[in-house]
């Protein structure tokens, strides 16, 4: 049977990769990253980026299994593809000690085995000296297994061994899908395709080909990057990605990374409204618009907030989007009789996206999905 998984980002070439070790024959499309955002008018995709984190501590138990899975399978991963794409060095979780969303995570550190260290007030801050808390905050470390992983990188992982395995990798973005009483024709700027299932994992682009769109809702993201020099590189060797609770902002905070321009920067998101992209045009438009500025000035606050001792040489922003389906799951799916669709990361869904991949592999093949997973993919 011919599988054809629409989407080249995180969860799409996962997919791609669980389907050829069922044994399937597999068609995974997808452009390639654009060399020009500004002038680029074809789709995008939020994966173009050099650092994700990556957890298990998780206030949700579905996204904290999806990620355990996901994790487990790294090492794997990248000895297969040759390509390191995880660096493990730890995440910290830190709020104000009464923070619902700390607790829960709390809680679920227990009920999963997860280990993780407790730190309050002055000893969370001798920990990690280059952050500033407040006295009442309460962080919650998790040494090992967790850090961050290069989403590029990951894909070109999950591309490499799903070669290997078979997979046909085409170049190209798809137009329009018709089912048919056979399976579905698939036009594309590659030509005409067909197969007897499609599996849509193109993120906050799929509703552009699905037949019937999905509730789905897609929101712009503003990140920025503080280039720093050699001596706050050493100064911040150490350092975990952080994420942070607060009322009204949820910033998180990457350590330092190179980038593709040779250049390497602490990055921090969280955006203080959800901006809709309404359609398609509109986030065609986003990316290249570069971002939002007026965001990124109220990032520098908050990186300020929590590291006001670091010496930054340059700031820049970047364009991202999330996707978020009507409930707190993602949308891993049965459409119709020959189309399925495993998108709507919420903001999580790079860290776990081979576990999301899996899942949507099974939903393609019409196999059942375990027990764990069924409250939050059937919500």
């Amino acid at each position: 049977m011919v599988i054809a998984v629409i989407g080249r980002g995180m969860i799409g070439s996962a997919a791609a990769r669980h389907l050829a070790l069922m044994g399937h024959q597999v068609l995974l499309i997808g452009p390639d990253e654009p060399s020009d955002y500004s002038s680029h008018t074809g789709v995008f995709a939020s994966h173009y980026d050099e650092a994700r984190i990556t957890r298990a501590l998780d206030p949700y138990p579905f996204w904290s299994r999806v990620s355990r899975d996901s994790i487990a399978r790294y090492a794997a991963l990248e000895r297969d593809s040759g390509l390191r794409f995880f660096t493990d060095c730890g995440l910290l979780m830190a709020g104000g000690d009464r923070n619902p969303a700390l607790l829960q995570a709390e809680k679920g550190a227990v009920r999963d085995n997860i280990h993780c260290e407790t730190l309050r007030g002055l000893t969370l801050e001798r920990r990690f000296p280059y952050l500033h808390f407040p006295r009442d905050t309460l962080g919650l470390f998790e040494p090992r297994s967790a850090g961050y992983i290069n989403p590029r990188l990951m894909v070109r992982a999950q591309n490499v061994v799903a070669q290997k395995l078979g997979v046909h990798v085409i170049t190209a973005t798809v137009t329009r899908l018709s089912e048919t009483a056979e399976g579905v024709e698939i036009d594309s700027t590659a030509g005409h395709l067909a197969a007897a299932q499609v599996l849509v994992a193109a993120g906050g682009f799929s509703n552009a080909i699905l037949p019937d769109p999905i509730p789905l809702q897609t929101y712009a993201r503003t990140v920025l990057l503080a280039e720093i020099d050699t001596a706050e590189q050493t100064r911040l060797r150490d350092m975990p990605p952080l994420i942070w609770y607060e009322p009204g902002k949820d910033p998180y905070l990457l350590p330092p990374v190179r980038y593709p321009d040779g250049r390497t920067y602490v990055k921090i998101g969280g955006d203080p409204e959800d901006s809709l992209l309404p359609d398609e045009d509109a986030r065609r438009a986003w990316f290249r618009s570069g971002g939002d500025p007026e965001v990124g000035g109220f990032l520098e606050t908050l990186l300020r907030e929590r590291m006001p001792d670091l010496k930054v040489n340059n700031l820049k922003i970047a364009p991202c989007l999330t996707s978020f389906t009507n409930s707190n799951g993602p949308a891993i799916k049965r459409l119709s009789k020959h189309i399925a669709t495993a998108t709507g990361g919420s903001g999580r869904g790079a860290k776990c996206s081979d576990e999301l991949g899996r899942l949507g592999a099974l939903v393609a093949t019409n196999q059942p999905i375990p027990p764990w997973a069924q409250e939050t993919l059937n919500a």
